[in-house]
């Protein structure tokens, strides 16, 4: 049994001044490339009928150049899961920032909690992986909650920020087991109540007593050796190393200037494609982020 994977390629409205990049809209988006200020990402669409991965970015939050948030959202189950979190996840963080929430690691969790509650109050069976990234004066703040996974290129090493949740992790399998949840073994995939591959996400009202949107959350300094971020579906992850995809970005990136019209861009579909041609059958949603732009 495969778990469902849905949410196409969208990106969310945004009040305030911040600038929220979109890409045109596509009723059946095929493949997609965009890129901005700072990053790149391109999506490649699975076997499924149309692309069913989300993605956001927000430059120039509050007016500052150094402020910025990104996303990857993969969702199951249908596709309103992803969409609704790329639609609402930076909003409800910066909400919890704008109503007196000094720490912003305690914001990004106000963020993912409340997001999933206002998701689960429209009664739909739709849930999505998510990671995502807010940069701010120097710090980097990277969340997840499914098995969407954030990878940095430091130096030219991959550094993981993020651990997927599977319940191939014992940590996750108990907690799911002590909530009175059970998981199987099915074609050699753990499965939380013998259908979900994942044990955190939005969504999945049926399954929410063990699904938690709770993330892990990481905070660290960027430095002159953080050169970039990779946020990325597990379309990729599941048949490229972290090490390997931070290789084939950073060839393509260092083969023109990090800034350069395509060099991002170019170099996410590159990774995409090399997933691709190893078999992947998933939608592949990747993104690079040039840290040392903000």
């Amino acid at each position: 049994l495969k778990r469902k994977r849905p949410p196409k390629l969208q990106i969310p409205s945004s009040g305030g001044e911040s600038e929220v990049v979109k890409p045109d809209h596509m009723d059946v988006p095929m493949d997609i490339s965009a890129e901005g200020k700072g990053y790149g990402i391109h999506s490649k669409k699975g076997h499924r009928e149309v692309l069913e991965d989300a993605y956001q970015a927000v430059l120039d939050i509050d007016g500052n150049s150094r402020h910025a948030f990104f996303g990857i959202f993969d969702g199951h189950g249908g596709r309103v899961a992803a969409e609704f979190a790329a639609d609402n996840l930076s909003r409800n963080i910066r909400d919890a920032l704008d109503n007196g929430e000094r720490d912003l690691e305690a914001a990004v969790r106000v963020g993912y909690l409340s997001t999933d509650a206002a998701f689960l109050k429209k009664q739909l069976s739709s849930g999505a992986s998510c990671v995502t990234a807010f940069i701010r004066d120097g710090s980097l703040v990277v969340a997840n909650a499914g098995d969407c996974r954030a990878v940095m290129s430091r130096n030219g090493v991959a550094v993981a920020l993020t651990e997927d949740h599977r319940l191939a992790r014992e940590d996750e399998r108990r907690r799911v087991e002590d909530l009175g949840g059970y998981v199987d073994l099915y074609s050699g995939v753990w499965r939380l109540q013998g259908v979900l591959a994942v044990s955190r996400g939005i969504g999945d009202i049926h399954l929410k007593r063990w699904v938690s949107a709770e993330p892990e959350i990481q905070k660290l300094a960027v430095d002159e050796d953080c050169e970039f971020l990779l946020l990325a579906s597990d379309g990729l992850w599941d048949v490229v190393s972290n090490q390997e995809a931070v290789d084939c970005v950073g060839d393509e990136i260092r083969s023109a200037e990090m800034s350069s019209v395509g060099g991002l861009a170019a170099s996410t579909k590159k990774l995409a494609e090399l997933a691709a041609s190893r078999g992947s059958q998933d939608d592949i949603s990747v993104m690079a982020i040039d840290l040392r732009h903000f």
